[in-house]
């Protein structure tokens, strides 16, 4: 067995454990590539390269390419059933969307009917408010990652409409996986939307109102917990949107973001 065949051979099982070890247990392998690895070792062509060239996604001790473990991460939620009454009542797994190499993300409570129905966070009058927020900032919401605590929405038996918050044991088996989209995406600030994604994220139960506009810390990461869309929706008043979009000034100078005066001055009145 040539050297450049021993190295790649070691650094492909390493990664493989590595992937293992994240709990990934399928790996998309092209048919021809099943076929070459199926010849004796003699029969195949191995460039001679010094290992520190193989690339990231196989070299030892190296993370897998983000991208592929992400989507193996996606494929793993998408059909989850640990909660058999949520996977039984709902549409759709919603998983999370924008960047994966934001350096923002925003974390909610649940999935309420509308993003049930399309599969993607914060789509219904919430998720609007939410994305006028973001553009606030002079961001969109490609640029930032959104996801939740549960990936599913809430069942809410003999109800035609409304949500209830999750229980701590579908939080506690559902939040692994908002684990994982942190730890890959690795954002620079975290922004907990409500008292509900404050206590997935920190375990913290203190009123939002107390926590809000105060900087947390999960993981390492800076965390700013601050109202829940949904929130001002039901609570009009302009003092309490100026709290919000001062939450928001502090995340944009935490990113060292530029802010101009018009945004400086949003709700000044209020």
């Amino acid at each position: 067995m040539s050297d450049a065949y021993g190295q790649l051979l070691d650094a492909t099982i390493q990664h493989l454990e590595y992937l293992k070890s994240r709990g990934v247990r399928h790996v998309a392998v092209a048919p021809e590539t099943l076929q070459e690895l199926s010849l004796p070792p003699k029969s195949i062509s191995v460039p001679v390269q010094p290992i520190a060239q193989i690339p990231k996604s196989v070299a030892p001790d190296s993370p897998p390419d983000k991208a592929a473990a992400f989507a193996a991460l996606r494929e793993r939620a998408l059909a989850c059933i640990k909660c058999a009454h949520l996977a039984s009542s709902r549409k759709n797994v919603v998983f999370g969307v924008g960047s994966i190499e934001a350096k923002l993300m925003f974390v909610g409570e649940a999935p309420g009917a509308d993003e049930d129905e399309q599969g993607e966070p914060f789509v219904g009058k919430a998720g609007q408010l939410l994305t006028k927020i973001i553009q606030a900032t002079g961001l969109s919401r490609a640029d930032v990652y959104i996801a939740n605590i549960l990936k599913c929405r809430p069942d809410t038996p003999g109800q035609s409409a409304g949500n209830r918050k999750p229980t701590p044991d579908e939080m506690a088996t559902c939040i692994p996986y908002l684990h994982e989209q942190i730890d890959l995406i690795r954002p620079k600030v975290i922004v907990a939307l409500g008292a509900t994604a404050v206590e997935g994220l920190l375990g913290k139960t203190v009123g939002i109102t107390k926590l809000r506009g105060n900087w947390q810390t999960y993981r390492g990461t800076p965390l700013m917990p601050t109202y829940h869309p949904a929130y001002l929706l039901r609570n009009q008043a302009m003092s309490e949107k100026r709290k919000v979009w001062e939450d928001m000034l502090a995340v944009m100078e935490k990113l060292e973001m530029p802010v101009n005066e018009k945004q400086r001055n949003f709700f000044a009145k209020a």
